[in-house]
């Protein structure tokens, strides 16, 4: 079974003991690794009802089998548990290298559980494992702390770490490697944090090794061909040219570009934090994952300006458009300063840029004072976004009620403020108005982790046209259809250990080629490949059951269901979601609350 290390690495912070476990191939091929292992492993072993922030909390770090591999885009992990902002479980992701580096030290997987006595970072080199003291690094941000850790491990060593929003068990903290990338969403962080685990720090120098090479070769060339001829990913194309940040533009034509806490769906300065004036006037290089063609990263620096100085990278789509259209603000310099802060203090950029709008919008209408907040927080006030970021990043004044992110706040604030809350299950919406895009608003109700667009981008359909045109305002079942082709798609992909960016060029069939010939399982199926997909899916679902969901919780907020698109192309739309949703759970053998049927869990050999 190549393309596997073979190995977990299991470790008990409570006990400081570890063990390496053998991964067997009959959980391999059902739920690949990544997401999809890490979803076995917390179904499996965590009981119903467990506290997040509990030593019992089960905490997996997962490879997939492309990572490290010649494939396209093969640098990913994923950081799966429960979630404190959700209660359900979750999964974010990131890039790089960090996941390549622990493929190379011997390990697939690292699960950890218990809670460390004292802060604490996990050395892996080379198969050799050891826990370490992290009091020195208690506190520091996340530079500091990556800098500091390969000064006492290797320099050549790649850091996985929390900031200092971790430490303090903010539910929207992020997981940071390699001090610029960020499995950011739903609290990861946090869960860190509670377990006094401020970093895992890895250094390999095995060989990643695949079964048949003359096969990867193969689908890997077939796949950089249809990379290199679409006008999204070839060189020059869309991303590489702009990065995630040409969507600015894009989004904002056809009318779904969220502005100042989903109030519109058209900022009337979008022009000025796209992708196209960055690389006008902050791009210093393009920047690329491990064995990455696409280039869509960004390292910037701020030229001019009372933000002037300011580097770092990567201004992704996402956070230009939470600090930018969410918050009313139209200055590059102050996006990137914002960005950098959420970076170094551990944050996730979507949803602090979401939970700061939505308190703009509270100010705004008078549910909250410049009196109570200590800044005058209203849209397009640069200085008190900046500074609001870092009050939230150390849980200081008003920061520490906007902390925990906007379901949190909102409950905390009350006197209506629920209403103004962009979020599903906890997590907050991203940088796409469901009321002009059917497809995506069923898929934030539907995703197990929350408001999420990856879990079923097809945005990619309804607006980019690729790998079909879908009409965006189409709620039939061939949309329901398409969604569930994504999600279940996506659960596999992310699974495989490449980069979701490459379902902007590649189909179901590429997955399938490169990950028979990485691994050896000559029969191989596309069908194999979405019935895992959709095994991961449902086995996410099949927790969440477990921890009280159901229907209730497959909602969108009352906003984005009964106000109106006021201007753009859905103008006057709203989200059809009741009639969409019926549609869907039946398609899924779902019953009419969402849980999985017999026949559906027993046909995807999960009971």
């Amino acid at each position: 079974m190549k393309g596997f290390t073979g190995k977990i690495l299991r470790v008990d912070l409570s006990s400081s003991n570890y063990k390496s476990q053998d991964l067997d191939e009959k959980t391999a091929r059902e739920f690949l690794g990544g997401r999809g292992l890490g979803a076995k492993i917390l179904y499996d072993e965590q009981n119903a009802r467990t506290d997040p922030f509990s030593p019992e909390n089960i905490l997996v770090f997962a490879t997939g089998p492309l990572t490290g591999t010649k494939t396209p885009s093969s640098g990913r992990h994923f950081v799966i548990s429960k979630s404190p902002a959700t209660g359900g479980m979750t999964f974010a992701s990131s890039g790089g290298t960090w996941a390549v580096e622990l493929k190379k030290a011997g390990y697939d997987a690292v699960v950890v559980k218990g809670k460390a006595k004292k802060p604490t970072y996990l050395w892996i080199e080379d198969g050799d494992v050891e826990l370490k003291s992290a009091e020195a690094f208690w506190g520091k941000f996340v530079s500091e702390t990556d800098e500091g850790i390969r000064d006492e491990t290797h320099r050549d060593a790649k850091v996985l770490c929390i900031g200092p929003a971790g430490e303090k068990k903010s539910f929207i903290a992020s997981v940071m490697n390699e001090k610029y990338r960020a499995a950011g969403r739903t609290g990861l962080g946090a869960v860190m944090g509670s377990k006094n685990l401020k970093a895992i720090v890895v250094k390999g120098e095995k060989n990643v090794e695949v079964a048949n090479s003359i096969g990867v070769t193969r689908a890997v060339a077939k796949a950089i061909k249809k990379i290199s001829e679409s006008d999204v990913t070839k060189e020059e194309g869309g991303l590489n040219a702009y990065g995630t940040a040409v969507l600015t533009n894009v989004m904002n034509a056809s009318g779904i570009y969220p502005t100042k806490n989903f109030q519109t769906g058209t900022f009337e300065d979008a022009e000025d934090i796209s992708g196209e004036r960055m690389a006008e006037t902050l791009l210093e290089e393009k920047t690329a994952c491990y064995e990455c063609p696409i280039e869509c990263g960004r390292r910037v620096k701020v030229k001019s300006g009372k933000y002037a100085g300011v580097e770092g990278e990567s201004l992704e789509y996402e956070s230009s458009w939470a600090f930018g259209g969410q918050c009313g603000v139209n200055d590059l310099g102050a996006l990137a300063k914002a960005n950098h802060l959420c970076n170094e203090y551990g944050l996730d950029t979507i949803s602090t840029g979401s939970t700061i709008g939505f308190a703009m919008e509270l100010m705004e209408r008078g549910i909250i004072s410049k009196d109570k907040v200590g800044l005058n927080l209203t849209f397009g006030n640069d200085d008190a976004m900046i500074k609001m970021i870092e009050m939230m990043g150390g849980r200081e004044g008003f920061g520490n009620v906007l902390g925990d992110g906007t379901k949190v706040a909102a409950e905390k604030i009350g006197n209506g403020a629920e209403y103004y809350a962009m979020q599903v299950k906890g997590l907050e919406l991203p940088a796409y108005d469901p009321r002009g895009v059917f497809g995506l608003g069923l898929n934030y109700a539907t995703a197990n982790r929350g408001g999420c667009h990856v879990s079923g981008y097809t945005i990619a359909a309804e607006i980019l046209g690729t790998p079909l045109k879908a009409d965006p305002f189409d709620s039939s079942g061939e949309k329901v259809d398409l969604t569930i082709l994504f999600q279940d798609l996506t659960a596999a992909v992310d699974s495989s250990g490449n980069c979701l960016f490459l379902t902007l060029a590649l189909d179901a069939d590429d997955y399938a080629d490169m990950t028979k010939s990485v691994v050896g399982w000559e029969d191989y199926t596309v069908d194999e490949l979405l019935t895992t997909g959709e095994r991961i899916f449902t086995i996410e679902r099949l927790f969440n059951k477990r921890e009280g969901f159901g229907r209730k919780d497959d909602t969108l907020p009352e906003r984005l269901l009964k106000e109106p698109m006021p201007e753009g192309a859905p103008k006057g739309k709203v989200h059809p979601l009741e009639e969409m949703l019926d549609m869907y759970y039946s398609k899924r053998g779902y019953n009419s609350d969402g849980h999985p049927e017999e026949e559906t869990i027993k046909k995807l050999g999960l009971t």
